[in-house]
């Protein structure tokens, strides 16, 4: 399963058919290096899905025509503005 990042320039994840989304989220936290005061939210067709939901079910449910997983994640400064 590969997820999107529709912003330029793309970014493509290969994650396996296992992975929770809440284990998903701590990937992408890493890979962005996001602060840990900072919180994520990710949704996938507008829809904030289960943490608990294997990425394989909502690949098999949200998957768009081109076979993809499109995925858009917000942040949120948790204690306020620095």
């Amino acid at each position: 399963m590969i997820v999107s990042k529709r912003c330029q320039p793309q970014k493509l994840y290969l994650v396996p058919a296992d992975l929770t989304v809440g284990q998903f989220v701590y990937v992408i936290r890493k890979r962005i290096k996001l602060s840990a005061e900072k919180a994520i939210f990710i949704f996938v067709d507008n829809v904030l899905p289960p943490t608990g939901a294997l990425m394989s079910a909502v690949y098999e449910e949200k998957k768009d025509d081109d076979g993809f997983l499109y995925v858009t994640y917000s942040g949120e400064n948790t204690f306020g503005s620095p």
